[in-house]
Formats: structure tokens, sequence, C-alpha cells
């Protein structure tokens, strides 16, 4: 399946339950999450369409409530597709994630400047100076091979009351590789998203 560049995701903030939606450079929607709140083991469906009528990967955690959890990632049917787990204590300053794809580890996942990040989440806390956080601060994180060559980048973009993302290609991939990437990303915004 290609994807049309950039793709758009996007979450709501202020629901109470997350609601996490990815669409292409035409607008359609390709990828739709919204994940089980208050579950020990981290379990989340990824769907074609918002009605969640057609399921086209599973993300599940290999373990209870850890920091440094490996997600493994399936397709509809249990094929594996990749895995995506945070480098542990070298994720406090700087977010940052081993990707593997089709079974070759070799992505890095990464926060590029980690200063914003901790402004945004400081001006997010002051009463009503936080309502314009979103719309001023952008961290970004760039996906790379173990070559150092950058593949993928996702950038946060100027929103009021919900969270919006861009994400460039920034290399050609083969379609396995695509798939996994893209799920580390969406991933990687779930856990990070607390962070700022």
């Amino acid at each position: 399946m290609a994807y049309s560049y950039p793709l758009e995701l996007s979450f709501k903030v202020l629901s109470i339950r997350t609601r996490l939606s990815v669409t292409d450079g035409n607008g359609k929607l390709i990828l739709y999450v919204r994940p089980k709140s208050f579950r020990l083991r981290e379990s989340i469906n990824v769907f074609a369409d918002e009605q969640q009528s057609k399921l086209v990967f599973h993300i599940g955690a290999d373990r209870i409530l850890d920091f440094s959890a490996a997600y493994r990632m399936t397709d509809a049917s249990g094929a594996p597709v990749g895995m995506v787990k945070r480098q542990g204590m070298r994720s406090l300053w700087r977010a940052r994630y081993q990707i593997e794809a089709a079974g070759q580890p070799g992505f890095f996942l990464h926060e590029e400047n980690p200063w914003v990040k901790v402004i945004d989440g400081v001006v997010g806390d002051i009463p009503v100076l936080g309502l314009f956080s979103g719309y001023l601060l952008h961290p970004s994180y760039l996906v790379q091979d173990g070559t150092s060559r950058p593949i993928m980048r996702l950038v946060k973009q100027p929103a009021f009351f919900e969270g919006k993302f861009r994400i460039e290609k920034l290399a050609e991939l083969d379609s396995r590789h695509e798939k996994a990437l893209l799920l580390g990303l969406l991933m990687m915004i779930l856990l990070e998203r607390d962070r700022g």
C-alpha cells in the first residue's frame, strides 16, 4: 500500500478517551486508534476506519507496565510487522526508540531538540498561557537507519485543543519497513503524549 505524503496525525486532547487518526496527503483516513484506558499491559488495535470495523494492525506490549517494554506490531492476520522499544534510561531526557521492521533491526527514532519539549511542557502547565503552547512550540522527531540516514520526520503542528503532527518521508522505503516505521511513530506519540 503506497501512502500519499505528507501524512497528518492528530489526536483529541480534551476528550476523555484518546482518539488518534492518520490521514494521507489527500485527506483520506488511513489509520484510526482508540486505545482502551487503564490497562496494565498496553494492547492497541489499529483500524482503517472510525467505525472500527476493519482491523489492519495490532500493537501489544511484551510485559506489564515497564519503562522499557517492547511493543510487537502485527497485521490483522497476526503476521509480524515489526517491533518498537523505548531505549530505557536514555529516553529520560530525549525520547529515543529502536524500531525493528520486517525482522530487521536498525531504525532509530529520536527527538531532535529535547529543549522544545521541556519548554512546551512547562508553558503548557501555566494557566491561560498553556492554551497557546500547542500553537507556539513544535517538537520534532527523526527516524534514521543504521547509517544515520534520515528516513522520516514527525513534527508537531500549530493547533488548539488537539495534538497535530505532520509525518514527512525523507527517503524511499520498502513497504514493509514503511508500515513498521509508521506504527512505531504512532506508538511513540501515544507513549510520549503525557510528556509534552
